[in-house]
């Protein structure tokens, strides 16, 4: 007989833990200094030691805690299957290691859990600074306790817009011709280095909105889920879900003005 799935919040109160455990080793890791900085797709994209040291760190918790569960990880990828209906834990050790890298105060261990292809729960933490945002379907979204609404803003002409980059050149040119096209009809563009942090600030007020191509599912698993909870949309253009091809984060007043407009600059295009 197959063993009920576990509660979100069960799942949550774990995470919660040994994120904030792998945060401690990041910060640490970080005031002694970076080390191991190798580069992945391109000579812009890089990682470093503290990322494939924390990967191992949250692996290896969860693996005590609950060993029948799978984790897909950036720096590791997939643990193999071992039980039947397990969770899948996803996990970005370190969402922001440029910003790592030069001391910027803008990175984050994300660390979200998933139950039949739904993600349930999520805590993101910024490992510079200790702020925390968590959520559970269903059970709303909080940044260190607090309760969390998106912007209440309705106009996307005053709307302060999140964003990145990818790291392929060809890739970043075609992301400058859609901002170009977007920034004269927004407020202003904000890019801070962090997916799961710029979807936490859109969940909390800090941003109008967010959008950006190009996001595995590490990058936006928790940071969604805050979003989501919080009461924004989160979703890819023309129906689609959100994934590689577009990341969209708006209350449902500025979704479909934002939607819209980035169909129009064929955001999803490109390389």
């Amino acid at each position: 007989m197959r063993d009920a799935a576990p509660m979100p919040e069960e799942l949550l109160e774990i995470a919660i833990k040994i994120v904030r455990e792998a945060a401690d080793t990041a910060s640490r890791m970080r005031a002694e200094g970076v080390s191991g900085v190798t580069t992945k797709s391109t000579d812009t994209d890089v990682v470093t030691a503290a990322d494939r040291a924390v990967e191992r760190q949250v692996v290896g918790a969860l693996r005590e805690v609950r060993p029948g569960d799978t984790v897909l990880g950036e720096e590791y990828g997939a643990t193999a299957v071992t039980a039947s209906g397990a969770v899948r834990w996803i996990l970005d050790p370190i969402d922001g290691t440029v910003n790592y890298l030069y001391g910027l105060p803008q990175y984050a261990v994300s660390l979200a859990a998933e139950v039949g292809g739904e993600v349930v729960a999520g805590v993101v933490r910024n490992a510079a600074t200790g702020a925390e945002w968590t959520a559970t379907r269903g059970g709303g979204a909080y940044r260190d306790g607090r309760p969390l609404r998106g912007s209440g803003e309705t106009d996307l002409g005053q709307a302060l817009v999140g964003t990145g980059f990818g790291y392929d050149a060809a890739r970043r040119a075609h992301q400058a011709t859609v901002l170009a096209g977007l920034l004269p009809q927004v407020r202003d563009i904000r890019r801070f280095g962090s997916a799961a942090l710029d979807l936490c600030a859109a969940a909390e007020g800090m941003l109008d909105a967010y959008y950006e191509k190009g996001l595995n599912p590490w990058d936006h698993a928790a940071g969604g889920l805050v979003a989501t909870e919080a009461g924004l949309l989160v979703g890819g253009l023309s129906g689609a879900p959100p994934g590689l091809a577009m990341v969209v984060a708006a209350p449902p007043a500025l979704f479909k003005p934002l939607h819209d407009r980035l169909v129009e600059l064929d955001a999803a295009g490109g390389p």
